[in-house]
């Protein structure tokens, strides 16, 4: 049996109690061999639940637990919260060839790949495993585990309930799934820190869906690492972010190495970090972000798991992403409550928004269990995201215009003027053309600075020839680009034409 220090044990809240009993609950009431999946946001102590979860059962039941995690850093951080709760227990990582004191243990933590090793080389004895409990469980990689784990309870436990592989739904997997704490509760209790965010239109038409449902690395470098969108997020953190400690999360170190320079040329205190960068370097550059009050840390997928930095302030989303588990995991990085710290910032710079919807929003995790390919086959597509947009001058770009009263145009409501008079729908464009032409001559003291005044118009045009041509149902972006082409150098031709008039 376990020994437990009373006064050594970690205090639960009360939602965690909760989940815990529910768990117990299927112990004691399901068949040996049950399959339950429990989801709880990040944030919310998966690890502290499992842990007490651990030294309970194994003081109850007194067999064997493995945890099987698929990081070597989340082997570490679980080993040390277990201890946390008194329970003596072995690492198995690639350095544990052989296993000849298992007999002191009834807790074991292993990768994946390791334990795979170590279960074909006859080095664990698994008779006496009652219950193995997967961390991460939208991993499919444990899948070629379970079947060594034929007569033991298995526990998964995710923060998104969602295979990471489409065609290996988690249904076929678990009997069933037990919902936590939703997010805006764990808010409201004071659990995890308030979310602002804030979207800025990106046109996504390059981008490219790989074989794995996501967009393509090399698309959203090609995208994401050209000077309008590099600027773009420049423009953005100076606005919501300037002075907060900033993590940004990119797909590609191509385009991560590039945030670098950008954000070090600006004179910003920015570290760029990979899974290239060896274990100490690793090391030395989290320090070095911890430590600093100001820090930006660009980064590529390496700091989605495994990872708790509670200073982080704001969350930079510099990609898009299909994947929902990859939305709650990026913006779960600064979701973490310190004393004087209550919310963070969100910057999304990849339609994620408008594809997943607020991170705090309530989520039908039970239909997305049970209906994986209903929700992935319905994930907003960016053409209708886009065609939602509505473009916003901003501020400092308005002042430029001050002269002109109202710098907006609703192309739809002219698009069905035009059409209920029978017109073409090219006077849609020549309207424009004439607005943006005043705008431009009535702001400038001559013809070349109201040209430069048309290339700050960039945003406001490209905008609206989306909407026209979306009204027009020509949507392309070829043929975006030659009406964008064709608009600008009308527009130039226009402003000389007003000047030499007058």
């Amino acid at each position: 049996m376990l020994a437990i220090e009373e006064e050594d044990k970690k205090e639960l809240y009360d939602y965690q109690k909760g989940a815990i009993d529910q768990i117990f609950d299927r112990i004691e009431n399901q068949p040996v061999n049950y399959h339950l999946l429990y989801q709880l946001p990040t944030g919310g102590g998966k690890t502290v639940i499992f842990s007490e979860i651990v030294r309970r059962y194994i003081q109850e039941y007194n067999k064997k637990v493995v945890v099987l995690t698929h990081r070597i850093e989340l082997s570490k951080q679980t080993s040390k919260m277990l201890r946390g709760f008194n329970v003596k227990n072995k690492v198995i990582n690639s350095k544990v060839k052989d296993l000849p004191d298992q007999a002191e243990y009834m807790c074991f933590v292993a990768m994946v790949e390791t334990l795979k090793n170590r279960l074909n080389d006859n080095k664990l004895e698994i008779d006496d495993i009652g219950l193995v409990i997967i961390d991460e469980a939208h991993y499919n990689s444990f899948r070629k585990l379970l079947s060594y784990f034929k007569n033991s309870f298995i526990l998964g436990v995710t923060a998104t309930p969602l295979s990471s592989n489409i065609k290996l739904p988690m249904k076929d997997n678990y009997n069933e799934l037990i919902i936590g704490e939703a997010i805006k509760t764990l808010i409201e209790k004071g659990f995890l820190a308030k979310a602002e965010t804030y979207s800025y239109d990106v046109g996504l038409g390059t981008l490219k869906i790989g074989i794995n449902g996501d967009y393509t690395v090399k698309s959203s470098e090609a995208l994401y690492s050209n000077l309008e969108m590099q600027e773009k997020l420049l423009f953005a953190y100076e606005e919501k972010s300037k002075g907060k400690k900033t993590l940004i999360f990119n797909n590609g170190i191509n385009t991560s190495w590039y945030v670098y320079e950008m954000f070090r040329e600006a004179g910003y205190p920015v570290r760029h970090l990979d899974n290239t960068h060896s274990n100490k370097e690793r090391k030395e550059i989290l320090k070095w972000f911890k430590n600093t009050p100001d820090a930006i840390l660009s980064s590529v997928s390496i700091l989605t798991t495994g990872f708790d930095e509670p200073s982080v302030e704001t969350i930079i989303l510099n990609r898009a992403t299909r994947s929902l588990t990859l939305y709650f995991q990026m913006i779960g990085r600064g979701s973490r409550v310190l004393a004087n710290k209550d919310k963070f910032t969100v910057i999304d710079l990849g339609n994620n928004v408008a594809r997943f919807g607020l991170w705090s929003e309530p989520v039908d995790w039970q239909h997305i269990f049970r209906y994986p390919d209903f929700y992935l086959e319905n994930i907003k597509d960016d053409e209708e995201i886009e065609s939602n947009f509505v473009y916003e001058m901003p501020a400092q770009l308005r002042k430029k215009f001050e002269k002109t009263k109202d710098v907006s145009l609703n192309i739809e409501e002219i698009y069905d003027e035009t059409i209920k008079r029978g017109l073409r729908s090219k006077v849609i464009l020549e309207r424009s053309l004439k607005q943006h032409t005043e705008m431009c001559v009535d702001n400038s003291e001559d013809a070349y600075e109201a040209r430069m005044l048309a290339m700050e118009l960039k945003d406001d045009i490209d905008s609206r020839i989306k909407r026209y041509s979306y009204c027009i149902s020509k949507s392309t972006k070829n043929y975006r680009d030659w009406l964008a082409e064709d608009y600008f150098r009308k527009l130039r031709m226009n402003i000389v034409k007003e000047y030499q008039s007058s």
